[in-house]
């Protein structure tokens, strides 16, 4: 059975370049437009096994979306990767703090992404 993907990001053509990178790669992808969606859709869905966000969006930022999936029992082990325009130090700590598991700064090359996917969810 193929692993869930859930990308949050304001922009629907960046998730369509993700959502093609990691379908082509054998994962199943949900999509959101900003982090209220995205933890709307993480209660809806069975089982996310990841969640690729971005920081800057409107209604909730990433970060903030982090930090509350890392309070609910459901979800705090599940892994988070930002994927941002923020590459600034401080920002990446806020990353980190909320309990971001990895940070990719964009533009970014398929490749990339699917690395550190891989190295996030176990077979």
């Amino acid at each position: 059975m193929a692993k869930t993907i859930l990308i949050v990001d304001d922009s629907s053509s960046l998730r369509t370049v993700v959502k093609m990178a990691l379908q082509r790669a054998g994962y199943d992808v949900l999509e959101a437009s900003d982090g209220r969606e995205g933890l709307a859709q993480l209660d809806k869905a069975a089982k996310v096994h990841l969640v690729v966000s971005d920081v800057n969006m409107p209604n909730m930022d990433g970060i903030t979306m982090v930090a509350q999936i890392k309070q609910h029992p459901r979800h705090r082990f599940t892994p988070v990767i930002m994927l941002t325009t923020e590459g600034q130090d401080a920002k990446k700590e806020q990353g980190r703090a909320a309990g971001a598991k990895a940070w990719i700064v964009k533009p970014f090359n398929p490749p990339q992404l699917l690395d550190a996917v891989s190295k996030l969810i176990l077979p």
